[in-house]
């Protein structure tokens, strides 16, 4: 079975940090590009960040602002996204999904709760 697997949400104060991880499973994260997306309360689906099969080319949402990065371990089959800064905007539910390339349907994680709060 072919799925993905978040980690590493909780509550944090504004201004602080906080490491996403996510593993896949069933297939080898070296096949496709990926991405992180998020979801608020209320709100649609929004792309945070993507990036290429060999880490050369990664993008970003205009709301990171340098913020965020996301990286790979393909050897680990693990995405990540590290998220410093932290605002209270950025609060919602974070999954990573399979990109353009993926050859088949698309993949998403059921996601982690990221909740910024004073």
């Amino acid at each position: 079975e072919v799925q993905l697997v978040e980690t590493g949400g909780g509550l944090v104060q504004p201004g602080e940090s906080l490491t996403l991880s996510c593993v896949a499973s069933g297939f080898r994260l070296e096949e496709t590009d990926m991405k992180w997306v998020r979801q608020a309360p209320g709100k649609g689906l929004e792309r945070v960040a993507g990036i290429s099969i060999d880490s050369s080319t990664s993008t970003y949402g205009d709301f990171v602002k340098g913020r965020f990065t996301i990286s790979r371990d393909n050897a680990k089959n693990t995405l990540y996204l590290q998220m410093n800064n932290l605002e209270t905007e950025d609060t919602a539910v974070y999954s990573c999904a399979t990109g353009a390339i993926w050859r088949g349907p698309p993949i998403r994680g059921l996601g982690t709760q990221v909740t910024v709060s004073s």
